[in-house]
């Protein structure tokens, strides 16, 4: 039986690996850093990148990036919904390399302005632009949601787990969630799921459901 390590922290998108480990019952031990630990030497060892997730195997292999870990863990332990389907599979990889690659990218800014501006006025300015940019991604994320259903591509996936973590972050911005009420409903829906309110405690974290 496998041992793996998920490296997780709260508040960070390795909520969206936890959360597929909950749903599949996969033999990964979820391992909860606090803030700052990633900076650590002892982590440094595993990922020198120095940010979560983090999947380590038993022979001390490392897999890093929330799309890879997810696409790992579907082919490893997927069963039916879960990355077994061949046509959902493909959907699922582009929904979630939008999330990562664009969605998540964008909020750079937003998390470390001073790594794209050094005076406070080009700091300000450059996080009004990240919420623009912001506001148009999430314009993009209802509409595929109201036109899908109750899940992001129709039936739950992977992408429903990061699609989460995205709605969750929406409220450290002044964008408003009650303005993108297909994606206000699926974080309700999400958790109300077990394998959430899992992944959720695993990670020391609090669902939102008092917000809507």
């Amino acid at each position: 039986m496998s041992n793996s390590i998920l490296y997780t922290m709260p508040g960070t998108c390795a909520l969206a690996p936890n959360i597929a480990v909950a749903w599949l019952n996969a033999p990964v031990t979820i391992k909860t850093m606090a803030h700052g630990d990633q900076k650590k030497e002892e982590y440094l060892s595993i990922n020198p990148k120095g940010k979560v997730p983090a999947l380590q195997f038993d022979d001390g292999d490392v897999l890093t990036e929330a799309a890879a870990i997810l696409a790992y863990l579907g082919a490893e332990y997927g069963k039916e919904g879960y990355a077994r389907n061949e046509k959902l599979g493909r959907k699922e990889a582009e929904a979630l390399s939008y999330m990562t690659s664009e969605v998540h990218a964008t909020y750079g800014p937003h998390f470390a302005a001073q790594a794209f501006a050094d005076s406070d006025l080009a700091q300000k300015e450059i996080k009004a632009k990240t919420y623009e940019k912001l506001a148009t991604h999430y314009a993009r994320m209802e509409g595929s949601l109201a036109a899908a259903g109750d899940w992001y591509l129709k039936d739950r996936s992977f992408a429903d787990a990061y699609l989460y973590v995205l709605t969750r972050w929406i409220e450290q911005t002044p964008l408003s969630i009650d303005n993108y009420p297909n994606l206000k409903k699926h974080r309700a829906r999400m958790e109300a799921d077990e394998g959430v309110k899992l992944a959720l405690q695993r990670q020391n974290m609090e669902p939102l459901s008092y917000l809507t």
